[in-house]
């Protein structure tokens, strides 16, 4: 599993990054909003960690900008900022989660495998897992292993997506 964390600060980043990697977690960290948004939205992400306060964009912005590009990448708010308008702000904004720092890591390791579990990448407006491969648009269903492909009628599709 690959993570996108997007955390100002550098003690707070190292930590996390470590805590991950034991895990088995492969991690690419970004320190800014504008750079963590123009790596979340390669759709090399298996989930994402994201800060709010962060320098370029805030995470809110981020979470924001990236579901309005069409990324569906789950994301975990990360963040100081506890209150209630707040959290709302955020989830609001795409975040599938929040959780406010100070955490627990067994808590935040266990929200990310949750949620993880959740996020399946859609690339070139496919759903992929292991070798099947769900076009949204045209709903037909693709097997790499034998190489076959079923159309779905509406209802079908959309309960498999």
């Amino acid at each position: 599993m690959k993570l996108l964390l997007i955390e100002d600060e550098p003690r707070m980043a190292d930590a996390l990054r470590e805590l991950f990697r034991q895990e088995g977690y492969d991690v690419d960290c970004f320190f800014r909003g504008d750079d963590g948004l123009n790596a979340l939205c390669s759709g090399q992400y298996d989930g994402v960690i994201l800060d709010v306060m962060l320098p370029g964009l805030s995470g809110v912005e981020v979470a924001a900008r990236s579901r309005k590009a069409g990324i569906r990448t789950p994301i975990l708010m990360l963040t100081a900022k506890g209150e209630l308008d707040d959290k709302v702000l955020g989830l609001d904004a795409g975040a599938d989660d929040y959780l406010t720092k100070p955490f627990q890591p067994r808590e935040l390791l266990a929200r990310v495998r949750a949620l993880c579990r959740r996020g399946m990448p859609l690339v070139d407006d496919r759903l992929c897992a292991g070798d099947l491969a769900l076009d949204v648009k045209s709903l037909t269903l693709h097997c790499t292993a034998p190489l076959q492909s079923v159309h779905l009628s509406e209802k079908e599709g959309r309960a498999l997506e």
